[in-house]
């Protein structure tokens, strides 16, 4: 063991900076084999089939000391991590690192949405990061925040050391895509095969395909994270100004959020005129109008009294069957 941990192993004890560091990138020499500029992968059968025994003594020249030393000293660059080289497990050559966002990426989400009041949708489409990952990037740096000015300590040593033993997405103007950003969202209503025939003369497209799973199911073109790249897409198959219209786009988009926040402001503004308030040295009670009807049939439902805190979960309750019992 020691023999490795000086050997080979001395890769993993001094890794190299600003790269991965799985098994797959070296060979049993403990050799970064893309920085021997030899681009076939060993398999670990018959080009490896000497063992440690056998070559003597173990060469660490390509550790990542000294590869870096390399670098410094003005010799070759070493080349990017190749797909070989994103395989963690060597027994699992099918799973790949994916890469994750970098710090000044997420800064720079977080500085968009705060600094320059942008939206969710907007931010996604300018630095091509999925509306889910925006959403959480921004909640987690404002937990962070608030987390400094409260002097709280943060983890940043350990954040850093597993950030950069990590695949990054950087920042770049234009953005590298670091996901798919305009995946379909799979409806319940869509989960079940239907055949539906129709006459060769009817002209029957997405709109069409949505009102035969359900009446009041949108289109696929309405339905996706970002509607206007089909917008973007029609344009670059006519050839037309392609900044005229993102930037239509993008001003239609901005209109459309700032009215989802006026409406949100003015249905705050409502709720809080009908309320009755009574105000106590501590305390400030405010009384709504409910319906009983708007329980549901279940009542549970949200705008029934106590959805949010006077109904417990089910599941915790006694004789409640926690597994399935059928598969749909």
């Amino acid at each position: 063991m020691y023999r490795w941990l000086n050997g080979p192993g001395q890769a993993f004890r001094d890794p190299l900076p600003g790269s991965t560091n799985y098994l797959n990138a070296y060979d049993h020499q403990g050799n970064l084999i893309r920085a021997k500029g030899n681009p076939t992968r060993t398999s670990g059968t018959e080009s490896e089939s000497k063992t440690a025994g056998e070559e003597g003594e173990l060469d660490s020249s390509g550790t990542g000391r000294n590869l870096l030393d390399q670098n410094i000293a003005g010799g070759t660059p070493i080349p990017k991590e190749m797909f070989d080289d994103l395989t963690p497990f060597p027994l699992n050559r099918q799973f790949r690192s994916q890469p994750v966002l970098s710090d000044e990426l997420r800064n720079e989400i977080y500085r968009r949405i705060s600094e320059e009041g942008k939206s969710v949708r907007t931010v996604s489409d300018e630095l091509k990061v999925e509306m889910r990952r925006v959403g959480a990037v921004f909640r987690l740096k404002t937990i962070e925040n608030q987390w400094i000015q409260e002097g709280k300590t943060l983890a940043t040593p350990y954040a850093r050391a597993v950030d950069a033993m990590l695949p990054k997405t950087p920042l770049k103007m234009p953005p590298l895509p670091h996901e798919p950003i305009n995946d379909l969202p799979v409806h319940s209503a869509t989960e079940r095969q239907l055949f539906h025939p129709v006459p060769e003369s009817m002209h029957f497209n997405r709109e069409s395909a949505a009102k035969v799973f359900s009446r009041e199911l949108l289109s696929a073109d309405k339905r996706i994270p970002h509607p206007e790249m089909i917008e973007l897409a029609k344009v670059a198959y006519e050839q037309r100004g392609r900044d005229d219209v993102v930037k239509k786009r993008r001003n239609e988009l901005e209109q459309e959020e700032a009215a989802i926040q006026r409406l949100k402001r003015e249905q705050k503004a409502a709720r809080d005129a009908a309320a009755l308030k009574i105000d106590t040295p501590r305390w400030q009670f405010r009384f709504e109008p409910i319906k009983a009807e708007s329980a549901g049939r279940d009542g549970r439902a949200r705008e029934g009294v106590g959805a949010r805190y006077g109904i417990p979960p089910q599941d915790r309750k006694k004789g409640q069957i926690k597994i399935p019992t059928k598969v749909e």
